[in-house]
């Protein structure tokens, strides 16, 4: 037994050893096994081991220490926790014995959960239910978690989208402060704020968008002149009727954006507001940002102007009827539009004539990449996947919004401060490559300076039907950069554009709803609250979650959709390939799958350059853009991935150049 001088040399040993010890602070980072790693805020990754990981949850922020282990390599040991980010997460009840847990869906926690007796609800097996951390497990590795909400067991209608919007912390109802406002808002509220605009009424403004739309953000109108014509485009005027910082704002600015979830949207504001006060509906009284812009005969932006103005829409207008408008086509309804109607949409379809040829020449046009619409049964699932077809009308839309957010960008870049959308082009990290692509498939164009926006813009419009061995053009594509809000002027390369922001949505995305703030105050010196970098951040934080939402559950219902497709041969080009295989989209219905590489004779090695496939010993070659065929080969249920297996493919070969460079 150790005396007292003895024990009190051990603490003083373990007091030096705690004093000398060195730390460092890092993110946990998960990987599908059951070990993971600490991001180092120095750089580098630490190796956590199974025994280490059971105590974390990734996102954590944990202070390490570096052990070395046998053959001299090193791992990590949790040594304090600093912060936990993962606070709410969904997972499957699951009761084996006594012991009731949750089974995580969460991506990264790969343990079942103890929920303790109290903070079960009620739970039955199988259900999916909606849990936050009760007892963290850095202690012992026996962490424990507390219902929140029972969402619903697999199958019942509606579920992917309520373990969505779960999965997601996406709110499906409203905070009671923010319904009050709505429900306090009326017609009458519109009236007060006519006051001092300006009295467009008896102007054919008309709106053009899908049938069911009822959120409708813009509508147009122009009329002829000397030297072009003169555009407007009237925009809904939410910021007129809810107060800076009020609980409305504060909840669009929460969610970031309207989500167009297949079968039901989740809004960005509250129905009365979007669909009904602020929307440009036909026929009735409503506040609009006016936007009046010469267009000049060559496309050619002249000067602009912005009014608050009350507009009335004359009619709601579809695609398909402007559409057949267009191409001379008559019906009914088109006979019966007035002729002010009639004559402002012949000049709409001049005027987008005009821009869209103005962009072509000088900046640049997207492709019009095939587009699908998801049709749901009554179950809320997959039904059919149609093609979404891209006509004149919604070129000609498309043309007046992105004038009208240019002259908003333009404005904004002589302001003390704006908001705009950022598009620095290539991504840093894969510049070497596409030098590398270009000296080897392109050389005339090696010496492009790709960072710049005349270079880009060059790079992008010569590599368009450049006839090489490789698709130039859809291998640099697959390594832009994501485009990103900041309060700075600078160009969007993906557009061709010196400076770009957008006003043109402002019912459906809250940056749009801020520039409509930063134009009022600037011109009209009306009050608003600013922006801080913080809230910058997240509010880029929220819409990337909005995007991965949406995508998330169109992977889920696509993959119990493509249980369908039985053993038929399927049609479509690689759309994305990876060192593991390639992805392959559909070109009857757009749904994407993937072929593995192990499914397929022989190995393959990955060009990064090039983006190819390529056996190690026969040649053959897998690369963006080839024509293959395919079969249904399941569904990888933990990512709701669908996977194929490849039937036939169009055979390319490497050539002379190719080879040496492989």
């Amino acid at each position: 037994m150790l005396n007292a001088d003895a024990l009190s040399q051990l603490r003083q040993l373990k007091s030096d050893i705690e004093e000398n010890k060195v730390v460092f602070p890092g993110t946990v980072k998960a990987t599908n096994g059951r070990f993971g790693f600490v991001a180092l805020d120095e750089g580098r990754d630490v190796f956590l081991p199974p025994e280490e990981m059971q105590k974390v949850l990734p996102g954590d922020r944990v202070n390490v220490t570096e052990q070395e282990v046998e053959k001299g390599k090193v791992q990590g040991a949790v040594d304090e926790l600093l912060e936990t980010r993962l606070t709410t997460f969904v997972g499957r009840y699951l009761v084996k014995g006594k012991g009731h847990f949750v089974v995580p869906e969460t991506p990264g926690i790969n343990r079942w959960i103890f929920i303790p007796p109290k903070e079960r609800m009620n739970a039955k097996p199988d259900d999916y239910i909606y849990c936050e951390i009760h007892k963290h497990p850095i202690k012992d590795g026996k962490g424990q978690a507390r219902i929140l909400r029972v969402i619903g067991k697999a199958g019942e209608p509606g579920i992917e989208r309520s373990l969505t919007l779960a999965t997601f912390d996406l709110a499906d109802t409203w905070p009671e402060q923010v319904q009050a406002q709505a429900d306090s808002l009326s017609e009458k509220d519109i009236e007060a704020h006519e006051a001092g605009r300006q009295d467009r009424t008896a102007q054919p403004y008309v709106t053009i968008d899908s049938p069911g739309t009822q959120d409708m953000d813009d509508a147009l109108l122009a009329e002829p002149n000397a030297t072009g014509w003169t555009l407007s485009i009237a925009i809904a005027d939410p910021t007129s009727v809810l107060e800076p910082d009020s609980p409305a704002e504060q909840e669009a600015f929460n969610r970031a954006t309207a989500i167009y979830f297949p079968g039901e949207p989740l809004p960005m504001l509250p129905d009365s507001i979007s669909t009904r006060l602020c929307s440009l509906m036909p026929d009735v009284n409503r506040l609009a940002l006016v936007c009046d812009l010469q267009v000049n005969n060559d496309g050619s932006l002249g000067d602009y102007s912005f009014h608050q103005a009350v507009i009335r829409s004359h009619r709601k207008l579809s695609y398909e009827l402007v559409a057949n408008l267009i191409e001379g086509r008559e019906d009914d309804e088109i006979k019966a539009l007035p002729d002010a109607v009639a004559n402002s949409l012949d000049q709409l379809h001049q005027v987008a004539t005009a821009l869209r040829k103005w962009r072509n020449e000088h900046a640049l046009l997207s492709g019009d990449r095939p587009e699908f619409r998801l049709r749901l049964d009554e179950n809320k699932r997959i039904r059919l996947i149609e093609p979404s077809v891209q006509n004149e009308a919604h070129r000609l839309v498309e043309e007046c919004m992105v004038a009208a957010n240019r002259c908003a960008a333009g404005f904004l870049a002589r302001q003390a401060s704006g908001l705009f959308i950022q598009h620095p082009g290539l991504r840093d990290d894969r510049i070497d490559n596409i030098r590398a692509l270009l000296e080897s498939h392109a050389p005339h164009l090696s010496d492009v300076d790709a960072n710049s926006a005349e270079g880009f813009r060059h790079l992008m419009k010569h590599t368009e039907k450049l006839g090489a061995e490789v698709p130039v053009k859809a291998i640099i594509s697959r390594q832009l950069a994501r485009a990103e809000l900041g309060f700075e002027a600078a160009p969007h390369q993906g557009m061709g554009l010196d400076a770009y922001t957008t006003f043109t949505s402002p019912l459906r995305k809250f940056s749009d709803f801020y520039v409509h703030r930063l134009i009022k105050a600037a011109l009209w010196d009306v009050p608003m609250k600013a922006l801080t970098e913080d809230q910058l951040e997240n509010l880029q934080k929220a819409q990337i979650r909005a995007r991965q939402a949406a995508s998330s559950l169109e992977a889920w219902l696509k993959s119990d959709f493509a249980r369908t497709l039985g053993e038929e041969t399927l049609s479509g080009v690689i759309s994305r390939t990876v060192p593991a295989g390639f992805f392959v989209r559909l070109d009857a219905n757009g749904l994407e799958g993937f072929v593995s590489c192990k499914d397929l004779d022989g190995k393959y090695s990955f060009d990064p350059v090039t983006l190819r496939l390529i056996h190690n010993k026969n040649g053959r070659i897998f690369q963006l853009e080839q024509p293959v065929k395919v079969t249904f080969a399941g569904v990888d249920e933990e990512r709701r991935q669908i996977n194929f297996k490849l039937v036939e493919a169009e055979e390319i070969q490497l050539t002379g150049t190719d080879s040496a460079n492989s």
